[in-house]
């Protein structure tokens, strides 16, 4: 027991301060036996705090823990059961009766007199001790301060401690006699039973000596026993006294444990206090309005700059406010609640007050917007917004704090603007468009002609009609039939220079003016309604095929909603909504310059992608990029539609029976086309789309110019092949376009090889009787006949050579050289001016065939003499002379 006592001291009560009396083994009466510890404790503090403390056995280790512990004044009764019998159960009476059984009887005892003490010592018989034995509380001597040392762990009672023998160590005088007593007896160690002897010896002379001293100090003996009697009457008068003041001072401990008490209740409500002025202080602070925010609020002028910075202060303040952060519990002060909800009729009032305001803004902003329009519908310029802007700027802090206050009222008010604005871009927008189409057409009738009627410049007829009149008005600037005449008003002989570059100017002029306008007006709708615009999110694009096979990106139809993912579809959708008539309109426009001539789609092409280029540079998802996007796939299906027209023209041509063909009408119909394309596309961002054209159209006029090369029946078909691919090389070959350099050669390979087909068909063999002998001459020698031996053969020998040459004399010659260069100078024509280079041509040949022939004669027929009658140079006079005779 007593170790385990030292073991609970140090890991237990040592730690909180405590000092361990006493201890009993206990477990609780009638069940199971879980054994633990009942230890009586007091504080080594003033005052002094007495303990019961119940220790019990962990679990999960070796090691014990504090359960529980009541205060000893809080101990009513402590019953023994028995006060005669031994018997190991006891009661404590604390709020509640605990039952306990002791290990032992004595341990029960024992720890049943430390609580008597120490409620002797510190309660003063506050606790009644029932069956208990008055015999054993009698014999109990009382607790003092000096029976529990301070700093020791041993127990209150005096008599029934154990007396602990503990061994003692010799100190250095003890050391030094036993050694000096050992070396006087050197055998002490060899021979044991002599020193042991030898010691009886002297301890029986020590104690006769010590006798006989006491003997002798006898009177001194009873001197001091004397003396420590009057020692232990003082002794006794002083506890008399310790424990009359002991019973003086009790009364003024209980009157301090009040005292301190008391103070500790005192610095408790001062802490409270303290707390509860900080609450108060945070809420006064924090939600309370200023009277002039209030009045801002309630009677703000939202006209004049002013007071719309007086409102946006007031609104920020009461935002504030209404988002301060309560801390745990304020939500249920009434006060609270009723200042919240004065905020909140403030926010509301206001924020009609706001919505009504600015709603009111946007309908005086569509009246005096239209007043400007009269000064407007004469010049090709749209109305400045930016004064309109300047204006509702200064309302963009108060949008803010509406969206962030009461979404639905910010969302009506963005509808509301949408909706009033909407209507005054269309009127704007309209009137614009017509001021364009009447400045590309002429004047008011005309533009009737083209399809125009009332102030909404839009177009009638339907989609066959107007691909119909396409088609026409194309036609015939490329063919010079009479089924195409009656248009000649449209064709492209009546459009000079000056009308498409007027065009070109009107359509940029257009696009100039819509674009900055939709950028001020993005750019307003952003900082007004505090959308982001330059959010990463994804567009809802669509694919669209355009002719070639390949995709044009394409947003969809303007008057589809989209759902809104972010602040940038939400603005996209805005715009969307306010220039809905835009995309309609650009469309009408672009319909009515390709009516009037195909080839301004080239114009738009250019133009278009230019300014697409621009917009996806700035922003890519934009309104305008997307619009522009969109438009541009109809120029560029127009563009498209050009070329397939060009294209089927080709394929539609036809020829006279009666006069020579020449150069096909699509063949210069393409020189144009090219030295048109080329010129409106140079430095073009979309240059591969002309390329693309260029391919097609060359292809389309290489195969057509083969099929009425074919089917001509006047001009002969080298003819035909011959001057149109020779025009196609020049026109090639001047324009320099780098992706037709393969067709290039591939035009003038053709022209070569016609040219040269044509000069020996047409020369055929002028002098045929001639080329009927040497032909049989070179059969001969093909047969295998010796060259020099062909002179013996019968059919070809010198008599027939002379015979033969006799009939082609230089008169002859020269007329059939004549007839010849009059056929050749029907067949050509003269547009081309190919007739002298034919002709040289044909020269070269005879001359080839003359050269031919005089090499077969002589080495046929070797120093017979035989020559032809005229010489090389009197061919190359013949053909200089008929030259310049025609």
């Amino acid at each position: 027991m007593t170790a385990i006592k030292h073991a609970l001291q140090r890991d237990i009560f040592t730690p909180n301060d405590e000092r361990l009396l006493s201890i009993v083994n206990v477990c609780k009466a009638g069940k199971k036996k879980k054994n633990c510890f009942l230890c009586a404790t007091v504080t080594t503090e003033r005052p002094v705090q007495v303990k019961v403390v119940k220790v019990k056995k962990s679990d999960k280790g070796d090691f014990y823990k504090r359960q529980i512990a009541w205060a000893l004044r809080d101990l009513a009764v402590v019953d023994a059961k028995d006060a005669i019998k031994e018997n190991p159960e006891f009661d404590l009476h604390f709020e509640k009766i605990y039952k306990w059984v002791a290990s032992s009887t004595a341990e029960k005892n024992a720890f049943i007199s430390c609580i008597w003490k120490l409620n002797q010592r510190y309660l003063r018989k506050k606790i009644d001790f029932v069956n208990v034995s008055s015999q054993l509380l009698e014999e109990l001597p009382k607790v003092t301060e000096e029976s529990v040392p301070s700093g020791e762990n041993q127990s209150v009672t005096g008599g029934d401690e154990e007396a602990v023998d503990e061994y003692q160590e010799l100190n250095a005088r003890e050391e030094q006699d036993i050694e000096i007593m050992m070396e006087g007896c050197e055998y002490a160690i060899s021979n044991a039973e002599a020193f042991a002897e030898r010691l009886s010896r002297e301890l029986q002379v020590l104690d006769g000596a010590n006798i006989q001293s006491i003997m002798a100090s006898e009177k001194q003996v009873n001197i001091l026993m004397k003396l420590l009697d009057e020692a232990l009457k003082e002794v006794d008068q002083i506890e008399l006294k310790l424990s009359s003041y002991e019973e003086m001072l009790q009364s003024v401990k209980e009157q301090m444990d009040q005292i301190s008490e008391s103070n500790h209740l005192i610095h408790l409500s001062n802490t409270n206090n303290v707390k509860l002025l900080s609450e108060i202080e945070f809420l006064v602070n924090h939600m309370d309005l200023a009277k002039g925010h209030i009045k801002a609020l309630q009677e703000g002028d939202l006209s004049s700059s002013r007071g719309i910075e007086a409102c946006t202060n007031a609104a920020d303040a009461l935002l504030q406010c209404m988002n301060v952060a309560l801390r745990p519990g304020h939500d249920m002060l009434l006060a609270v609640e009723q200042q919240q909800q004065r905020f909140s009729d403030l926010r509301e009032n206001f924020a009609r007050r706001l919505a009504s305001h600015l709603n009111n803004v946007f309908v005086q902003q569509g009246h005096d917007q239209s007043s400007t329009l009269a000064q407007h519908s004469v010049e090709l310029t749209l109305p400045n917004h930016h004064p309109f802007h300047r204006d509702l700027l200064r309302y963009a802090k108060l949008m803010e704090w509406l969206k962030s206050t009461d979404y639905r009222k910010y969302e009506g008010l963005t509808k509301n603007y949408m909706d009033y604005l909407s209507r005054l871009y269309e009127r704007e927008i309209k009137d614009f468009f017509e001021v364009a189409k009447i400045k590309m057409t002429g004047t008011t009738k005309e533009s009737k002609k083209f399809g125009l009627h009332g102030s909404s410049g839009k177009l009638t007829g339907s989609t066959s009609s107007l691909n119909k009149l396409s088609v026409q008005s194309s036609g015939n600037r490329r063919s010079q039939s009479s089924s195409l005449l009656d248009m000649g008003n449209m064709s492209a002989s009546d459009l000079d220079v000056a009308d498409r570059t007027k065009f070109d100017k009107i359509f940029e002029q257009v696009l100039s003016e819509l674009e900055p306008l939709c950028l001020a007006e993005q750019d307003f709708i952003s900082k007004f309604f505090k959308l982001q615009q330059h959010q990463s999110m994804p567009g809802t694009v669509t694919e669209a095929e355009d002719t070639d096979g390949g995709t044009l990106s394409r947003q969809h139809n303007a008057g589809t909603p989209l759902p809104v993912s972010s602040e940038k579809d939400m603005i996209r959708q805005m715009m969307i909504k306010i220039f809905r008539c835009i995309e309609p309109e650009l469309n009408n426009l672009i319909a009515l310059g390709d009516k009037i001539d195909s080839f301004n789609s080239l114009y738009m092409l250019v133009k278009m992608s230019h300014h697409v280029w621009t917009a996806q540079n700035v922003d890519p998802a934009s309104f305008l990029s997307t619009t522009l996007g969109n438009v541009l796939v109809t120029v560029k299906r127009n563009f498209d539609k050009c070329i397939s027209n060009q294209i089927r023209q080709m394929e539609e041509v036809k020829i006279s029976k009666k006069s020579k063909v020449g150069i096909l009408p699509f063949v210069a119909e393409f020189e144009e086309f090219a030295g048109l394309a080329e010129s409106i596309f140079k430095n073009a961002e979309r240059r591969g789309d002309l390329d693309k054209a260029y391919t097609k159209l060359i292809r389309g006029v290489f195969v057509n110019v083969e099929k009425v090369a074919n089917e001509s029946q006047k001009t002969p078909r080298d003819v035909v092949m011959m001057e149109n691919f020779h025009h196609i090389f020049a026109t090639l070959s001047r324009l320099k376009i780098s992706c037709l350099e393969a067709e290039k050669k591939e035009a003038k390979q053709k022209y070569t090889d016609h040219l040269q087909s044509y000069v020996i068909y047409s020369l055929g063999q002028p002098l045929e009787k001639l080329n009927h002998f040497f032909e049989g001459v070179e059969a001969r020698v093909a047969q295998g006949i010796r060259e020099e031996e062909v002179s013996y053969q019968l059919a070809f020998n010198k008599q027939e050579l002379r015979k033969v040459i006799k009939e082609y004399p230089g008169k002859e010659v020269k007329k059939g050289l004549d007839n010849l260069y009059k056929k050749v100078d029907k067949h050509l024509c003269e547009e081309e001016n190919l007739l002298q280079v034919v002709w040289h041509s044909m020269q070269d040949e005879f001359i080839r065939q003359y050269k031919h022939f005089e090499g077969l004669i002589a080495r046929c027929y070797p120093g017979s003499g035989v020559t032809m009658e005229f010489t090389i140079q009197d061919i190359l006079d013949y053909c200089s002379s008929i030259a310049q005779s025609h």
